[in-house]
């Protein structure tokens, strides 16, 4: 039996075009076969320098015969092995697209374990300026810079599971330039914003209790959406977040798990939500907290609670918020009221305090000090004396 060549070993040659031609050995098929990486070069000296660059690359590399995939093929395999049983549907459908109308047309038919760095940062220029499968009529063929981010990291993420499977010898992703976030700011309603909007909505009997839970919570949409009767527990004062739904474009709901691990969590909730849940199950007709008004056997539609959630705004002339701006209101107004990081971080299902941090860093501690002239009592007559009831014995406890 032929001796198995280790990684690194090599040949270098002078071909009959002129040209030189050098060949490592970069990993091993299963029969014990060698596989070689090939390089060409005008010269000798073009070509040592190439090969010396492969052997720091591919040093203390095994590939597998994998590795001869092409980019395309082994993003299809990681979204039937890996994206399949770990994505959430809508993450699941976006990432299709992304392979489909951004990735393959581009870089599908590379040598997986032969995209370099160069080429992700050429494939992020040609997405960010004429990516655009339909022409805009403002921005033409141009990916926003937003897009461009979530493709990246989509594509980071498939790349790294290739190196931990012997597939590439380095993420080709790591170290690419790409472009800055640009997040629309956070607007939060002050005081006298969220007194009116609770009057308005307070004069309407289907979505007072929704809107009411939603301020003081600062639950994601589709969890507030998702909640049933069996996850309040009235007598401990608290909500357990299990699910999340999701409208698909498709139309149909779909009842899936929450955004993060940390989002399946109990949170304890303000006396005052306690009473309004309370009263609101004496005449429930429905398993969910929020029926769909007119088909109480589903949740409430996510897309409803946005609609009338702008239209209660529009009405009462309030700036036009996004939903998810409730949840950033709830967080900026317990932050500046004293409510600890690590607590709120809780509550809001965020993977850690850090990102909690991290994603409320306009809370300063000069606007801690003037919460009471920013918020007044309103948390106060929301939550009761103690200002923060989560924190008084059962804290937001991740679920099992």
């Amino acid at each position: 039996m032929a001796k198995r060549r280790p990684s690194g070993d090599g040949m270098v040659r002078k071909r009959e075009d002129g040209r030189w031609e050098g060949r490592i050995v970069v990993g091993h098929k299963q029969n014990g076969e060698p596989i070689f990486r090939y390089v060409l070069a005008k010269n000798q000296k073009e070509l040592l320098d190439k090969l010396h660059r492969d052997l720091e690359a591919f040093q203390d590399v095994e590939l597998t015969e994998d590795s001869r995939m092409t980019l395309g093929e082994w993003l299809e395999r990681w979204m039937e092995d890996y994206g399949a049983a770990t994505l959430r549907p809508n993450t699941l459908r976006s990432y299709e697209q992304f392979i489909r109308c951004y990735i393959k047309p581009y870089l599908g038919d590379k040598i997986v374990s032969r995209v370099t760095r160069m080429d992700i940062q050429k494939l992020y220029r040609k997405l960010k300026h004429e990516g655009r499968v339909h022409e805009h009529p403002e921005y033409g063929h141009e990916l926003s810079d937003t897009m461009v981010l979530r493709i990246h990291a989509m594509l980071h993420r498939c790349l790294k599971d290739a190196e931990a499977a012997h597939v590439i010898a380095r993420n080709p992703t790591d170290g690419a330039a790409v472009p800055k976030a640009n997040h629309r700011p956070k607007q939060i309603l002050t005081k006298e914003q969220m007194d009116i909007f609770l009057a308005a909505v307070d004069r309407n009997e289907i979505w007072r209790d929704f809107f009411y839970t939603e301020l003081t919570t600062g639950l994601r949409r589709g969890e507030i959406c998702g909640l049933m009767w069996q996850d309040f527990d009235e007598k401990a004062g608290t909500l357990k977040i299990l699910r999340s739904v999701n409208v698909p474009k498709a139309g149909e709901l779909e009842i899936g798990e929450t955004k993060t691990s940390q989002g399946r969590r109990t949170i304890r909730l303000p006396p005052s939500t306690v009473q309004r849940l309370k009263e609101r199950r004496k005449h429930a007709v429905s398993q969910w907290i929020f029926p769909e008004p007119l088909a109480p056997e589903k949740p409430v539609r996510p897309s409803a609670a946005y609609y009338w959630m702008k239209r209660i705004l529009r009405e009462a002339g309030l700036p036009a918020i996004r939903f998810h701006d409730l949840r950033h209101t709830f967080a900026t107004h317990a932050l500046t009221s004293g409510v600890d990081a690590k607590t709120l971080s809780g509550i809001l299902g965020h993977t850690n305090a850090s990102f909690t941090l991290d994603t409320y860093t306009h809370v300063t501690p000069d606007m801690q000090r003037e919460a009471s002239h920013i918020v007044g009592g309103f948390l106060e007559n929301l939550f009761g004396k103690e200002l923060k009831p989560w924190q008084s014995g059962a804290k937001a406890v991740p679920e099992r």
